[in-house]
């Protein structure tokens, strides 16, 4: 019974994003739509530094406040 579920659970899970990609290909068009005035492309550096290393240097500033301003510590060593 187990085997029938996981089936039809996989099953679902790949009908799902078939449609999914099947409905989105225009999406993926190369024509222009018409207002459409896209900007120059990011090179691959500039690529890296806003997807990579922006959320990187955001996460580790966004830990070391918290554990800056983390009181449980100071509280354990007192004690």
């Amino acid at each position: 019974m187990d085997k029938k579920n996981a089936l039809r659970a996989g099953a679902l899970a790949a009908g799902t994003t078939l449609m999914m990609l099947l409905m989105s290909s225009p999406a993926l068009a190369l024509t222009r739509d018409d207002g459409d005035d896209p900007g120059k492309g990011l090179s691959v550096a500039e690529t890296l530094g806003l997807f990579v290393a922006a959320p990187i240097v955001l996460f580790a500033v966004i830990a070391g406040l918290v554990m800056v301003t983390d009181k449980t510590r100071k509280q354990a060593k007192q004690g």
